[in-house]
Parts: C-alpha cells; structure tokens; sequence
C-alpha cells in the first residue's frame, strides 16, 4: 500500500517537474520573440526619428534662407531709403545754395534801387536848382510850380479813372438794385414758378450727380435731347431740377431720372429703353386716369382717344389754371345749372368735359384749342350739343340748348374766380410754344424744345439730308424768323443738332 502510494508522488513530481521544463521553455521562447519585436519597433522608432530630424534640418535651412532673403530685402530697402535721403539732403543743399544767391541778389538790387534814389534826389534838386537860377524862383516856388504842372497833367488821368469808378459803382449799384427786386420777386411768385415750371428730383446721394451727367456729359445731353426738358444741377445737396413750360413732357421725364437713379444703370442706351418704357406707361396712365373720371362721375364711355385726352388734361395748364381742374369745375357747374334750369344735367356735364379738350393737343399740333376740340369730338361722334358748347365757349358760335349755354357760363366764371388764372405764364407758354413751332415748321426737322426758360431751342435734325453748312444755314434762318415774329427778353441760342447713328443686330 505504502509502495502504491510513493509511486503515485513519485509520478506526480515528475510530471510537475516535466511541466515546469516545458513551460520554461514556452516562456523563454515567448521572451525571445517579444525581445525580438521590441527590437523592431525600436529599430523603426529610431529611422523614424532620423527621418523627422532630416525633415526638421531642412525646414530650419529653409526658414534660414527666408529669413536671410528677407533681411537682403529689407537692407535693401534701407539703403534705398539712405539713398532718398541723400538725395534729398542734395536737394536741399541746392536749394540752399540757390536762396543764398537769390538773397545776394535781393540785397544787391535793394543797394541799386538806394542809390538810383539817391542819384534822383540829387537829379531833382539839380532841376530845381537851375531852374530857381534861370527863372528867378525860389526852390520852394520852383518845387510848387512842378507839382502844378504834374497835377495839371494828371487831370485827365484822374478824369478816366473817376469815370471808371463811376462806371463800377453804376453796375454795382444796378446788380444790388436787380438783386433786391429779383428778392421781392421771388418772395412773390417763387413758390408759383416752382409749381409751375420745375419739377424737384431728389437723390441719395450728391454721386448721382456725377452719374447723370456722365463721361463728357454724354447721359445729360441724351436725356436733353431724348426728354426736351432742361435738367438743372446746382450745388443744392442730392437735388436736381427739372424744368420745362410743358407739363406732360416734364412729369415724362422726373419718372424717367427717377427709375434711372434708382436702377443705378445710367447710359445713353439705357435711357432711351426707359424713356421708351416710360413713356408707354403714361399713355396708359392718362387713358386710366380719363376712365376713372367718366366712372366718377357717372358718364357713359367715350371713345378711348377722347378718354386718353381727357385725362392728359391733367399735364396743362391755361393762364397758370390746371386743364383739367378747370374742366372738372365747369363740368360740375354746367351740370348743376342746366339741372335747375330743366336741362340734361349729364349732358350738360359732359360737354363741360370736353369743350377745352383741344388743349390736350395744341402743344402736338398748334392752332386753335377750339376748332381742334370740335374736329376731335366729331371724328368721334359725339352730341351736336358738345359740339356747340365747345365753339360757343369762345364765341365762334351762339349757344343753341341749355346744356350749351350753361357751358359757357359754367367757363367764364371758373375763369373769373380770384386766383384762377395767371397771364404772365400763360404769355410765357405761348412764346415757347411759338418757338418750337417755327423750328418744326422747317424742312427736314425731326423735334424742337425750347429749354432754358425759352432762352434756348434745341432743334434736332434728319442727319442724312442735312448736312454741317446747311445746318449752320438753318439755325440762321430760324433765328431771324424768331427776331420777326416772336416778342422776348435778352437773346434766344437756336441750337442745331444733326445726329448719325450706327445700328446694327448681332443674331
């Protein structure tokens, strides 16, 4: 039993013992080949680092060499400064030198000027000398008797220029004498013109200014030529001013300077493009306009022509009177008197619309308001009636119903209230329209505008039948026909423009 048992212990430490070998050679093997991986990886580490300190050589080089570039440029830049300031220290040396030559000079002029003095004095006391001796005069007598006859030979010199004084205090006394009646002018009818005559175009800024003119003033004189109006720029901040007699025209062009402003886009192409635009948009405008007065007040449609004129009523005006204010006001007038005396009130109230209709076309076609107004309303088939009212009106003809004497009444005294109307403006249109009738009255002119407070017409000619000599003859021959049978102030400029223009498409 005690043998078994010591054979079984016995077997046991030998297993143990043939364990501990195999697992001491497992780990020794295990050992070598971490050994071995560590050595790899050190060996890795250590090309890595090699190769980061090559790469950190280099970018220490290079940053040397950058370095080094920077202060080559730097020194560079220094000595060019030391060389300006050379040169300049030279310049001032120069400088220098030529002040001290130039101060000489001062002095040696101011020594001559001394002595050419003294040599004068001496000169004088010489003459006077002789001529006490020849004469018998003392040099008292004989320096008086010199200064008499000087001053006898300045009165005429002393004459001229009292009367160039005079004549300087003349124009100075004429320009303070204008400028305060110019004042208590436009105290009086400043607001009035304004209203008027110009139109007031505000801007963002003063740079738009300098837009509108344009490279050479090219966008100014297109819109000039294309709108008809004078364009006023001043001093005033973010303001320009547009003025012209016609009305219709000028509200054309404020739209137009305004969308262009706002657009930003400012050249002679554009322009046109707007004006073009623009100009569509107020036919429609007026057409809505004269719709919407027949709907107010009630009135069976006309035709689209009388509608469109009835409301471009609104762009003029008759002896300082709004067209269509005036018209509006004989309209309800007319209507309310032919209603109390038994009349067609709606009829009544519709030749009161139309008897001034002409004006909307007088400043296209010229003659008289009337015989156009009455031609327009029967091209369009209007009532006797209307017809009658309109040349009764201004006594072409004797009112034949109610309607048309209730017209004329319903005229005259929205005529006659105080403050309706103004003749000096109403002289003023005439004159201006006058002028651009003659111009358009020549042979191969295209437009005309008087500008510049009738100062001015802008004649625009066929350039291909008119050429520069005949040109120069055509402005010649209107402004002798102006001097004939126009009135006005000062002088009027007849401005003769002949234009070629280039189109072609790119398809």
């Amino acid at each position: 039993m005690i043998s078994i048992g010591m054979g079984i212990l016995i077997g046991l430490m030998v297993g143990f013992l043939i364990a501990y070998l195999l697992l001491n050679k497992t780990a020794s093997k295990r050992f070598e080949y971490i050994e071995a991986q560590a050595k790899a990886k050190a060996k890795v580490i250590e090309s890595e680092s090699q190769i980061l300190l090559e790469e950190a050589k280099v970018a220490i080089k290079k940053e040397e060499l950058r370095f080094e570039k920077k202060i080559n440029h730097k020194m560079s830049d220094i000595e060019k400064l030391e060389n300006s300031i050379n040169n300049q220290k030279n310049d001032l040396n120069i400088f220098e030198d030529n002040l001290s030559k130039f101060s000489q000079y001062l002095e040696d002029k101011e020594k001559k000027l001394e002595k050419l003095e003294e040599e004068k004095k001496n000169a004088i006391d010489k003459n006077l000398q002789i001529l006490s001796e020849k004469i018998s005069l003392t040099q008292t007598e004989a320096k008086s008797y010199i200064l008499t006859e000087i001053e006898n030979k300045c009165k005429n010199d002393i004459a001229s220029i009292v009367r160039k004084y005079e004549k300087i205090a003349k124009e100075e006394a004429e320009k303070k004498a204008n400028y305060i009646l110019a004042q208590a002018t436009t105290r009086y009818a400043g607001e009035f013109a304004g209203e008027r005559l110009i139109n007031i175009v505000t801007l963002p800024t003063d740079e738009h200014k300098g837009r509108i003119i344009g490279k050479e003033g090219r966008n100014i004189k297109a819109l000039e030529m294309l709108l008809g109006v004078d364009i006023i720029i001043d001093e005033t901040p973010n303001t320009i001013i547009v003025s012209g007699f016609n009305l219709y025209r000028r509200a054309i062009a404020t739209k137009v300077i305004e969308i262009l402003v706002e657009d930003g886009r400012i050249h002679p192409a554009r322009i046109e493009d707007v004006f073009e635009k623009v100009n569509q948009e107020f036919e429609q405008k007026i057409y809505e306009e004269g719709k919407n007065i027949l709907i107010d007040l009630g009135q069976p449609p006309m035709h689209d022509e009388l509608t469109k004129m009835l409301g471009k009523l609104r762009y003029r005006a008759s002896y300082g009177q709004n067209a269509l204010a005036h018209t509006l006001e004989v309209a309800n007038l007319a209507s309310i008197m032919a209603a109390e005396m038994g009349g067609d009130e709606k009829l009544a109230q519709r030749a009161g619309l139309l008897h001034d209709i002409g004006k909307a076309l007088t400043q296209e076609l010229g003659g008289s308001h009337v015989d156009i107004g009455a031609e327009f309303c029967k091209r369009y088939n209007e009532n006797p009636v209307i017809i009658n009212a309109i040349y009764a009106h201004h006594g072409n003809e004797d009112p034949k119903t109610i309607e048309s004497a209730a017209v004329c009444t319903a005229d005259i005294l929205s005529a006659a209230r105080p403050g309706a109307r103004r003749e000096v403006l109403e002289s003023f249109t005439k004159r201006v329209k006058d002028l651009e009738d003659i111009a358009m009255s020549k042979e191969n002119v295209e437009q005309a505008y008087a500008i510049n407070a009738g100062r001015e017409i802008r004649v625009i000619v066929n350039a291909k039948k008119v050429d520069d000599s005949e040109a120069l003859l055509l402005s010649r021959e209107i402004a002798s026909e102006i001097e004939s049978n126009v009135q006005y102030p000062a002088e009027i400029k007849v401005n003769v423009i002949r234009e070629t223009r280039a189109i072609s498409f790119a398809k």
